[in-house]
């Protein structure tokens, strides 16, 4: 059904279809890809640079969304990010996690000459009694004006947290770890 989806909403001209398929299945990328015009975009699901490595080898996706939350970090998402730009395919990190998630995927956007826009959670339905501007200091440092925000300057991520807004909601039961996590041994587990 994702190729008859995917030709069928051709005439709205998407930005892109978004995980046509589980990121366990591309090998039917390649067929769903033969059936639209429409960009397919990847990738918030693979953790590594040799998850990515075999999508864009294959030439099955044209805009890859690695988590720095989950794919190793600043350094290991700019990896995947230049292996991406090798293959002319684009980079729309996914960020659907807290401030200093969103710090890290500007500070990427801002080196990465790929990147075309950048998924974020600010007053997303599933953040209604926790935004992530609550744990900002200085919320206004994610503002947006005509749909940018500008990159955070000053030390670090240009972000400062506020603790005692993260202490309240540690106490009312938040969770904190991001949806996919590694355990000591190597394995993932979902929670």
């Amino acid at each position: 059904m994702a190729k008859v989806l995917a030709k069928a909403l051709d005439p709205f001209r998407l930005m892109f279809i978004e995980e046509p398929v589980l990121s366990e299945h591309t090998e039917a990328l390649r067929e769903i890809a033969n059936h639209t015009s429409t960009p397919i975009a990847l990738g918030e699901r693979l953790f590594s640079r040799w998850d990515f490595k075999k999508i864009l080898s294959d030439g099955v996706v044209d805009i890859i969304q690695p988590d720095p939350s989950h794919a190793g970090g600043i350094t290991e998402t700019r990896k995947i990010a230049a292996m991406a730009e090798a293959y002319d395919v684009a980079l729309a990190p996914h960020c659907p996690l807290g401030p200093i998630a969103l710090a890290a995927c500007l500070q990427l956007d801002a080196m990465c000459p790929n990147a075309v826009i950048q998924e974020q959670s600010l007053g997303i339905h599933y953040n209604k009694s926790n935004d992530l501007l609550d744990y900002l200091v200085d919320p206004s440092v994610f503002a947006y004006a005509d749909g940018h925000v500008a990159i955070p300057h000053g030390p670090g991520l240009g972000i400062t947290i506020n603790e005692e807004a993260v202490t309240r909601a540690a106490a009312t039961g938040h969770r904190w770890r991001p949806p996919v996590w590694r355990h000591e041994d190597g394995s993932f587990a979902e929670w």
